[in-house]
């Protein structure tokens, strides 16, 4: 029984994973003005420019990026990567029968932004530890971070402030700042969880 919860153990830290991620979207990110890269912002600009709802983008998109990750990082990906994304849809659906839990941030946005971050970070860190994803962003880091050989949080960069600058095409800058501190703090909580070690100070390297 013991090795049987050992084995299986990465399912206990990927629901908890998608719940923190899911607490964190839904008591701060949709009530406030920050934004998002990656692919959600790809959804957002591309029914903004193009008028074509991310109802029909969202599937390709985050099909694509799952497809990449299944590619770069083998079947046991996406095998995770549907608990991770299943998770999170349950949690947040059940967050939302109740009222926000969390004071309302709108007028402070710089405390938006940072409390907003650690529970991306973390939540998507767990996820990502184990070596799953929660959505598309999380697949597209995880397989550009395997094929290019870089950090995890310069791959969630690289999405996330391209697609924040094509953004400030239709979104003012002021409105754009908040969410740039959330993703590179994100990310960056990200990497330190995913090479976060009990009894050990060094962080384990990155392949």
């Amino acid at each position: 029984m013991k090795e049987l919860l050992k084995k299986y153990s990465y399912l206990g830290w990927i629901l908890l994973g998608a719940f923190i991620l899911a607490f964190g979207m839904y008591n701060i990110h949709s009530r406030t003005v920050i934004t998002e890269g990656g692919i959600w912002g790809i959804e957002l600009l591309i029914d903004h420019w193009f008028g074509i709802s991310p109802a029909f983008t969202a599937p390709f998109l985050d099909g694509a990026c799952y497809l990449m990750g299944v590619v770069f990082l083998g079947k046991e990906f996406i095998l995770k990567s549907v608990v991770g994304t299943l998770s999170y849809s349950f949690f947040y659906a059940i967050l939302e029968l109740f009222p926000p839990m969390l004071p309302d941030l709108n007028s402070v946005p710089l405390a938006a932004a940072i409390v907003g971050a650690i529970f991306v970070g973390v939540g998507a860190g767990l996820v990502v530890r184990q070596g799953g994803a929660c959505a598309g962003d999380d697949a597209l880091a995880l397989s550009l971070s395997n094929k290019l050989h870089c950090k995890i949080s310069t791959a969630y960069l690289s999405t996330d402030i391209t697609v924040l600058l094509l953004t400030l095409t239709y979104i003012p800058f002021s409105e754009i700042f908040y969410s740039l501190i959330t993703v590179l703090l994100s990310g960056w909580i990200i990497e330190r969880v995913q090479n976060f070690k009990i009894g050990k100070n060094k962080e384990t390297k990155q392949p």
